[in-house]
């Protein structure tokens, strides 16, 4: 049997934090802006008020995500904005999805031996 050509580790080592679907979704949306509220990302995304503030809770601890409080009027505002931490995790997990892509398009066209 010959060795696969996919290091197992570096698939172990995909970011949790950012290979949770939702949260994906969040920083690809922002990795396309400046900065965007929540009410926008929550209409981009289709996600619960409440489901959203606890995936961005978690980009926030993660330090992915940056978020700035003020007023429109008199109604709050919340703001958030992809950190330069969260941009270089996001193309290391680009650059593994694409490694890991690129093994298995090889693999299924290439009949095993």
């Amino acid at each position: 049997m010959r060795a696969l050509p996919l290091d197992a580790k570096a698939v172990a080592s995909l970011d949790k934090v950012l290979h949770e679907p939702a949260r994906l979704s969040l920083v690809a949306c922002l990795s396309l802006v400046e900065e965007a509220d929540f009410v926008f990302l929550q209409s981009q995304t289709g996600m619960t008020g409440g489901n959203l503030s606890s995936h961005v809770r978690k980009l926030e601890q993660a330090q992915y995500i940056g978020i700035r409080k003020e007023f429109q009027g008199t109604r709050p505002r919340t703001i958030l904005q992809l950190t330069d931490v969260g941009r270089q995790a996001l193309e290391t997990y680009l650059n593994l999805m694409r490694s890991l892509l690129a093994v298995m398009d090889q693999a299924t066209a290439e009949p095993p031996s």
